[in-house]
């Protein structure tokens, strides 16, 4: 009786310190803009436009990771083309931001200025409409949503799974890659979009829009990752998990695998699109570089080495493995690479839960 009082007792403040950890770094994520915008710069305490806007791009990443997890982690659909979904929700803002430059672009015409530039007289019709935000955000939710959907419908119903999933989502980004490069589609071509000036109206640099896109990412991972806890803890959340481990059981057992596969996919792929909106303001760029399949793979990597199946994880892999590469890339350039395939090998020989299993476990010895 004594046992098994004192093991509930366990399980109920066994997570208490990851979520003091969680609530702590929340708090200091939701100081950040205030320290940017109401401390003296040369304060010690002040929180410079270069590391909100880092910090910012790696919570993007992190929501990416998020929604990469709900498909892979706990549905057992391992995505190598998560980075398309998140380039076209960063293009369907970057259209919306290309249309606010207005006469303030250099070519004085209400034609974005690429367009300009190769002699375009009339504004496509895909870009119709484009000049309101509100549209601009169905955009980048509605275009993966709906492309993730004719996609995952074709997949499912054709019983498409492991490695040959993997393959198509791959080449399906890769397709779109070398389509986004082209001038004729009327995205930007190589150069992408760029240069942008307003966003609402307000001054897309200025120190109040740093923040308060800042604070909608943190707002947009805290509301995905409680969306994503109260989802795989419902009987739907028991199901997907029943489809990673046993489909063929699921299927004897009555259930349709199709649909939940389906409604996972593409709200992972909307979530992902949210991310991209997100992300180009706070960057200020987006080119057809991100639709890389070498960026969906590293998008796997971060899930891996935070450990998938937990949704903690993935944020924690994409806040670590980012971090790193911000520092590689200025101090040892030449080594990321090797650093991040070295990190994926030795986290599938040695740490198959990942970063969080490794706390885990070290909090179970402890």
């Amino acid at each position: 009786m004594q046992s098994a009082l004192s093991l509930r007792l366990a399980q109920r403040i066994g997570p208490l310190p990851l979520k003091l950890a969680g609530a702590a770094a929340l708090a200091v994520l939701l100081a950040m803009p205030a320290l940017h915008l109401w401390t003296d710069p040369a304060s010690s305490l002040h929180v410079s436009a270069y590391t909100l806007t880092l910090v910012g791009k790696i919570l993007c990443y992190a929501i990416v990771a998020l929604a990469m997890d709900l498909v892979w982690g706990y549905t057992g659909l391992l995505s190598l083309g998560h980075g398309l979904f998140f380039a076209l929700g960063g293009y369907g803002m970057g259209m919306y931001l290309m249309r606010a430059i207005g006469h303030d672009g250099n070519y004085q015409s209400d034609l974005p200025d690429f367009m300009v530039f190769l002699d375009w007289k009339t504004l496509p019709w895909f870009w119709q409409g484009s000049e309101h935000l509100a549209w601009a955000l169905c955009l980048a939710v509605g275009v993966p949503g709906l492309l993730a959907l004719v996609f995952g419908w074709l997949a499912f119903r054709s019983r498409i799974k492991g490695v040959y999933f993997s393959i198509m989502t791959q080449a399906l980004t890769y397709a779109a890659m070398l389509l986004f490069f082209r001038n004729e589609t009327g995205f930007g071509g190589n150069n992408g979009f760029t240069d942008f000036k307003r966003i609402l109206g307000y001054g897309i640099a200025e120190p109040a829009t740093r923040a308060t896109l800042f604070l909608l990412t943190v707002l947009l991972l805290v509301a995905a990752l409680a969306a994503g806890f109260w989802l795989v803890h419902s009987k739907f959340g028991r199901i997907l998990t029943a489809i990673r481990d046993a489909e063929s059981r699921l299927m004897f057992c009555g259930y349709n695998p199709l649909y939940y596969k389906l409604f996972i996919w593409v709200a992972s792929a909307m979530l992902c699109g949210l991310a991209g909106a997100l992300y180009v303001p706070q960057v200020g760029i987006i080119n057809p570089g991100e639709m890389s399949p070498a960026n969906s793979i590293e998008i796997a990597i971060w899930v891996a080495v935070g450990g998938r199946g937990s949704l903690i994880g993935p944020v924690l892999g994409a806040g670590f493995i980012n971090a790193a590469k911000s520092w590689f890339t200025v101090a040892f350039p030449e080594y990321w690479l090797f650093f991040l395939g070295g990190l994926f090998i030795a986290t599938t020989l040695f740490l198959p839960r990942g970063l969080l299993g490794l706390l885990r476990r070290h909090k179970e010895n402890a």
